[in-house]
């Protein structure tokens, strides 16, 4: 029988409509890779008992004619979302051992349409991070191969500390890694300031980040909740739709996602461009970008202009400000939800001689390093004597760059064309461990999205000069995810889809 890994989530979808292979199949044949992949730490717990009695359950919902939209289709969840009486961390060590006895809404819309979970999977923790370094449960390793290595040294590196293996990107490396190697159909991520985006990019893989608003927050757990958005990472622009339709839908338990139908975005796949405005944004050319990276605008550029696209300049004035923004309005926030985790409820607690220490004890304990300096400079641009000075600045200029998106959409621009990344995937201890800013530069290109609340999409376009994956980025009109969708899907066409690695592991 062919590798039914290697399949995508459409192909998988049609064979088990077919017959070709059961869902119970499927699903083992996936379980059996994640078993042989576990140095690269995607996944942080692995379900497959749960796994094998759903995909029991869709063999017999497929028999007897009732099968829903991802029947029997193994997915992984990333470890930010509440699953019922499963591990949901986020990847701290100050949620240690906790089990919601709820679910989360975007994952209970996966299990009405019969999809199955094969586990939760890694993350920076609480999503606070651009590489997947910052878990309590170690670093992800991409699939792909470093520059000049070979299986034998990657292998023995998976077996170490892992440094010099690439990093999958972050904060949804997991889920990245996950799709890229094979270990499940697709997955479910979250996007706060590229955290979909950028890890897709790195690994040859797509994601989306939908509209604010299109997918419910609840049962997510929370970073930034004016920025934060779920979202699929998937091998195709098809598959990414086919998983959007299924995650998206109105929640009254959410007071910020939308009351709107949900589209067939599949049916948005092969669209014709002809005629569509894109726009590409003069200040995204930042100093020091590499040749590589513009080289592969200009290719998206001419991809589209051959499907009949009109390429329009436009300017996006206030992009230059974006990242410092995003770095204090994303904080501020974290400050403010992460305040709940006390050691009183759940999870981790540490004693101390008295109830102030505890809570000093426990959060000190609990709290990575990158989580605890967020958390700080959240708290000091929320102080009494700086929250003029820079908390409200900030939103200031939050207002200033989703203007500058209405400004392009009102001159006719149906979506807006710019790299998704400054670079290709770097080593795992590389960056960040000296200087934070140089991490937190991955966001460059991804954040103005998350400020101004609209969809974007990542899909890979080419490869660095080292063979590495390079992606494009798409920014569309709010809840127009269809046109970045059809538009995605002539780059992927022309740029040809991603052959992504073998096992080495």
């Amino acid at each position: 029988m062919t590798d039914v890994t290697r399949l995508t989530l459409a192909q998988a979808r049609d064979a088990l409509a077919s017959k070709e292979f059961s869902a119970v199949e499927l699903t083992q044949a996936h379980l059996d890779a994640m078993a042989k992949a576990r140095g690269l730490n995607a996944y942080v717990l692995e379900t497959p008992e749960q796994a094998l009695a759903m995909a029991s359950a869709s063999d017999a919902r497929i028999a007897n004619g009732t099968a829903g939209p991802l029947e029997g289709l193994p997915l992984g969840v990333k470890d930010l979302y509440a699953t019922k009486g499963v591990h949901t961390q986020a990847c701290s060590h100050i949620l240690d051992g906790f089990k919601p006895d709820y679910e989360s809404t975007v994952t209970s819309h996966l299990w009405r349409d019969g999809a199955v979970m094969l586990g939760k999977l890694n993350m920076d923790e609480f999503a606070m991070g651009s590489s997947n370094e910052t878990s309590y449960y170690g670093p992800v390793a991409s699939p792909w191969l470093p520059p000049h290595r070979d299986a034998a040294w990657a292998r023995g590196a998976l077996a170490g500390d892992k440094k010099g293996l690439l990093v999958p990107g972050g904060s949804s490396g997991g889920s990245a890694s996950a799709v890229a190697a094979h270990l499940c159909l697709a997955a479910t991520a979250s996007d706060t300031g590229g955290s979909i985006r950028q890890p897709a990019a790195f690994t040859g893989t797509v994601g989306i980040k939908p509209t604010y608003g299109r997918c419910s927050r609840w049962g997510m757990v929370a970073f930034a909740s004016s920025l934060d958005q779920a979202g699929p990472i998937a091998r195709t622009v098809r598959d990414c739709a086919i998983m959007l339709r299924s995650m998206a839908g109105h929640d009254p338990r959410d007071a910020t996602c939308v009351d709107a139908p949900v589209p067939d975005y599949e049916a948005a796949i092969g669209a014709s461009i002809k005629g569509k405005k894109i726009g590409i944004p003069r200040e995204y050319r930042i100093d020091g970008m590499p040749a590589e990276i513009e080289k592969l605008w200009a290719d998206g550029v001419a991809f589209l202009k051959a499907a009949g696209a009109e390429i329009v300049d436009i300017s996006l004035p206030h992009t230059r400000t974006a990242l410092p923004a995003y770095y204090i309005v994303a904080p501020a926030e974290a400050s403010s939800n992460l305040a709940r985790y006390d050691g009183v409820r759940y999870g981790l607690r540490v004693p101390g001689k008295d109830i102030s220490s505890m809570y000093e004890n426990t959060r000190r304990a609990g709290f990575g390093a990158e989580v605890r300096r967020r958390i700080m400079i959240g708290a000091y641009v929320l102080s009494a004597g700086y929250y003029d000075a820079y908390y409200v600045r900030a939103q200031k200029i939050r207002t200033l760059i989703k203007q500058d998106f209405e400004k392009a959409y009102a001159q006719g621009v149906d979506a807006i064309l710019t790299p998704a990344t400054p670079s290709a995937a770097f080593g795992i201890g590389e960056k960040g461990s000296a200087d934070p800013v140089e991490m937190y530069l991955n966001d460059v290109f991804t954040v103005t999205v998350n400020m101004a609340g609209l969809p974007g999409i990542a899909v890979p376009a080419g490869l660095s000069a080292d063979g590495l994956p390079l992606g494009l980025q798409l920014i569309g009109r709010p809840f127009d995810e269809e046109t970045l969708f059809s538009v995605a899907s002539v780059i992927e066409d022309a740029a040809g889809r991603m052959a992504l690695p073998q096992p080495w592991w």
